[in-house]
């Protein structure tokens, strides 16, 4: 039960509506489905009893002492040949208290059963050869004879069943046919009137991607209103990220002379207390560095845009292939046409350039960088010829607060720059052997925020 409700709690206000209008028109069709055959099997089976009620009330009229014997006798036919065929499903009896005493031809050989009711009844029996019939029958009394007579006129269910099944079939049909325009009209109908939510939905969507920068106000007036609300929010948030980019900025500019004033003072202490020194002011510059850039990522993510990777990392790529080159190095690059992710451009470069600068710390000849279409997303590899790591090294890289180049002194902050970026973007980031021989750095990244969900 537990995962039904779960299940259906998924649902989408469409699905919903259309599910409840189907369980309706399921319990209201086929009641009143079976209404309409009650009331139609009542009503012809009134009917019917009525024609068996003339037809006991002709036999009534007809019957008489014949003077001779003294016994019922029958004046005129009753006019129906059916009464003269043999088991034609018709038939009409009379008896009285010493047994039977007429009968019709088409009675032959069998009889009726009889009912010890005095008054006019009428009831189902089973005739002649299994027949189902219909029975009118009443008590009577003639002048002149001293018994009482049970006068019985039956016919077959056959044709009273046979007009009731095609009555319910016709019925079926058309209730059948009324649930699926009911249906296809209600799905129409709700397809129609969450259209504006569909809308909205598509145009969050768009502020998300960065496709566009307001919600589209052009809604019914319930929804008008909710739009407005929403774009004032996303204006104010907006201006919020702006004003916190600004003071990261604006703090990273404020501390870089304190730090460097630090670094000039601690040149005039002793070697053994300098070392000390520049070591706690290393660490201050990054974890400075870290957390203002942490601040910069997390604070482009809601409203980031699309980044072309191209034009995005031209820069980087053209900057770090110069220092490849006075080191050696050879360095390759492919990024393909039309590529991009949700990131922020200051943020993918932030991303790239730690990844390249630790390749080409630790390479000794080659390293390569390529971006790619990847599983909805953009997937960034970054392979180097170097040491590498081994699978205990790069689990321990992935921990918390890890630097790829944690081995070799400097001040890039390495990993945890990357971890941080890649995670505020929900993308992935794992470490292979490279087919180079080095380290291999895969770094996927969605190109929209639904990707980045699924």
């Amino acid at each position: 039960m537990r995962r039904l409700r779960d299940w259906i709690a998924g649902w989408s206000l469409s699905r919903r509506l259309l599910a409840a209008a189907l369980i309706l028109v399921m319990l209201t069709l086929p009641l009143v489905g079976a209404g309409l055959v009650y009331n139609f099997r009542h009503a012809v089976t009134a009917s019917f009893d009525q024609h068996l009620e003339s037809l006991l009330k002709v036999l009534l009229a007809d019957l008489e002492i014949d003077p001779a014997s003294q016994e019922p006798a029958l004046g005129l036919s009753l006019g129906d040949a059916r009464f003269d065929r043999v088991f034609s499903g018709w038939y009409w009896q009379i008896t009285d208290t010493r047994g039977t005493v007429l009968v019709s031809r088409s009675l032959w050989d069998q009889r009726l059963p009889v009912s010890m009711a005095k008054g006019l009844t009428t009831r189902n029996i089973t005739g002649p050869r299994g027949q189902a019939l219909r029975v009118t029958e009443r008590d009577v009394r003639l002048p002149n004879y001293p018994h009482r007579l049970h006068v019985s006129v039956a016919a077959s269910r056959r044709e009273l069943d046979a007009e009731v099944a095609r009555f319910e079939w016709l019925l079926g049909i058309s209730l059948a046919s009324l649930a699926l325009l009911l249906l296809t009209g209600l799905a129409i109908q709700i397809r129609w009137g969450l259209a504006p939510l569909r809308r909205l939905q598509a145009d969050l969507e768009a502020i998300e991607n960065g496709r566009t920068e307001q919600l589209d106000t052009r809604l019914p007036g319930e929804l008008r209103r909710l739009a407005n609300a929403m774009n004032e929010v996303i204006e104010r948030d907006r201006r919020l990220i702006e004003r916190g980019r600004a003071a990261a900025g604006n703090l990273a500019h404020a501390l870089k002379t304190p730090v460097s004033v630090l670094r000039m003072l601690a040149e005039r202490l002793p070697e053994a207390s300098r070392q000390r020194f520049y070591q706690e002011i290393q660490r201050i510059d990054e974890a400075v560095r870290h957390h203002l850039a942490r601040a910069s990522a997390s604070s482009g993510v809601a409203l980031g845009g699309s980044a072309a990777l191209k034009d995005t990392l031209a820069p980087v790529i053209e900057g770090l292939s110069r220092l490849a080159k006075r080191r050696g190095l050879d360095f390759e690059c492919r990024i393909e046409k039309a590529l991009g992710t949700r990131m922020d451009p200051q943020d993918m470069q932030e991303l790239v350039g730690n990844l390249l600068d630790n390749a080409l710390g630790w390479a000794e000849a080659r390293v390569r960088f390529a971006a790619e279409h990847e599983e909805s997303g953009v997937g960034l590899y970054i392979d180097d010829d170097g040491p590498g790591m081994t699978a205990t090294q790069r689990k321990a890289a992935l921990g918390r607060g890890a630097r790829l180049d944690e081995r070799r002194s400097g001040s890039g902050l390495g990993l945890a720059i990357v971890d941080d970026l890649v995670t505020l973007y929900r993308g992935r980031l794992r470490l292979d052997d490279s087919p180079l021989g080095g380290l291999r750095v895969h770094v996927w990244l969605p190109d929209t925020l639904s990707a980045a969900s699924d």
